[in-house]
């Protein structure tokens, strides 16, 4: 058996593994590269992958950097089964909708660019057409059920509490146990169930986004976000958050809620300005029963319903544009996460340059998007084209990150890790999976493997 890495090698997007035994091959995750490095091309270049030749892919979860090349694979021939948790496809198809109108969008602007300079029309990496294609593969598979998802391949998904749906995959093939972490979110996040400890493992892929340091607590990462938003108010300042739609979004909302809820910040305008976010919002009622048992408690006292009548929800682009327009105080939740594309981007460009603004970044930042080079305190940066001086207080508050850190990781793979497992570290960019790969070798007495973008581990 041969497990080829197809992306997050020394990077954090692009997963994607190709499993093959002698018989079959499978695919797990098949996500987009973004960032700087993440060119046209890069995404369009399948690499060892023959989408007519793959029996079948199983699916952690539904971000984009894990699923969101699936309509490419489709459109080029793959006609085999998808498998993820019922949570996972429904946000998949969200992502994918969102993604596909993208890639439309770009391709017919850079056509009318292409064509003024007597160049050829560009083609969107896939279409809404592809996109629809995928649903109909997607097959069904709920936590801890056993499924052989192709001949001699047998998996499990368990819970990994990264967001509603995400699961670890226990795969059985050729005599050999490999566990695939997916992104293992950290203990005690609003909404989630804690990650499931894995069985022991001969090979265990696990991911390394902050494979060199530990969050900050959540208790205290929430009083910074309750000084900054008592400061805000105070000064009337508008609060920008860029937030992934799906779990980031309603973390947020979530979180300043029970601020508002205990007293601790007057009740003022919220706005949730992603109609991903909104959609993701329905959904996440939808599968209450994937909540943590506080979540859950909530729900059925209707507080979620109480806490979210002051919300102002905007699906139109007006009715965004009109954001623009309005006094603070105010927090302004928009897409996407690493201000890499969507409505937050019109916002940065309409307040960066204002000193009374205030931006708080909840996510990870990966490398040549517009979010690191704002965290990292760059003074001028380029929207649309334009260049916007930063005068805006900008914040980072990691402890609302939704992946686990180093310690966590560490405890997380100790129930993986016997005599004899070999660990794969991925997802993670070079610096914190060798942090990761030390702290392995320190507490495992293990020396890791650092893959890259197509190499392949024998089993």
């Amino acid at each position: 058996m041969r497990i080829t890495l197809c992306g997050a090698a020394g990077e954090v997007t692009g997963s994607g593994y190709l499993v093959e035994t002698d018989r079959v091959r499978v695919l797990v995750d098949f996500g987009m590269f973004q960032g700087r490095r993440a060119t046209d091309q890069r995404n369009r270049d399948l690499g060892p992958i023959e989408p007519n030749a793959v029996h079948a892919v199983v699916l952690t979860h539904a971000h984009l950097d894990h699923t969101g090349r699936l309509p490419l694979l489709v459109a080029k021939g793959f006609r085999g089964p998808i498998f993820a948790t019922p949570a996972t496809e429904e946000f998949m198809d969200l992502i994918l909708a969102d993604s596909a109108e993208i890639q439309e969008g770009d391709a017919a602007r850079l056509t009318r660019v292409a064509r003024r300079a007597g160049r050829r029309t560009v083609e969107p990496l896939y279409t809404r057409d592809d996109v629809r294609r995928v649903a109909p593969l997607v097959r069904r598979i709920g936590y801890e059920e056993r499924r052989e998802v192709a001949k001699g391949v047998t998996v499990r998904l368990f819970e990994a509490g990264h967001i509603l749906g995400s699961g670890s995959i226990e795969m059985h093939a050729a005599g050999k146990t490999i566990v695939f972490s997916g992104d293992i979110g950290p203990n005690g996040l609003p909404f989630l169930r804690d990650p499931v400890r894995p069985p022991r493992a001969d090979t265990l892929f696990l991911e390394s986004t902050y494979g060199d340091r530990d969050h900050r607590s959540l208790d205290a990462t929430v009083a910074e976000l309750h000084e900054i938003l008592e400061r805000a108010v105070r000064e009337k300042s508008i609060v920008l958050i860029p937030s992934f739609a799906i779990g980031r979004a309603q973390q947020m909302l979530f979180h300043i809620a029970e601020l508002v809820r205990g007293g601790h910040i007057p009740d003022f305008p919220v706005y949730v300005d992603s109609p991903m976010a909104i959609e993701a919002t329905r959904l996440y009622g939808k599968h209450q029963g994937l909540f943590d048992a506080e979540a859950r408690s909530l729900a059925r006292r209707g507080q979620f319903q109480e806490d979210l009548k002051n919300v102002r929800f905007l699906t139109t682009a007006d009715e965004s544009r009109r954001l623009n327009e309005i006094d603070g105080p105010a927090v302004v939740i928009a897409g996407s996460g690493m201000c890499n594309g969507g409505r937050i981007l019109h916002h940065l460009k309409h307040h960066l340059w204002r000193e009374e603004t205030v931006v708080v970044f909840v996510g990870y930042q990966s490398e040549g998007t517009l979010g690191r080079a704002l965290v990292t305190g760059s003074k001028v940066v380029a929207i649309y084209g334009e260049r916007i001086r930063v005068a805006a207080r900008i914040h980072t508050l990691g402890g609302f990150s939704a992946h686990a850190g180093r310690t966590e990781l560490l405890g997380w793979a100790d129930a993986a890790i016997g005599a004899g497992t070999r660990v794969v570290l991925t997802h993670g960019e070079d610096k914190p999976r060798a942090a990761l790969a030390e702290a392995i070798r320190e507490r495992f007495r293990i020396d890791a493997t650092l893959p890259a973008r197509g190499d392949v581990i024998e089993l």
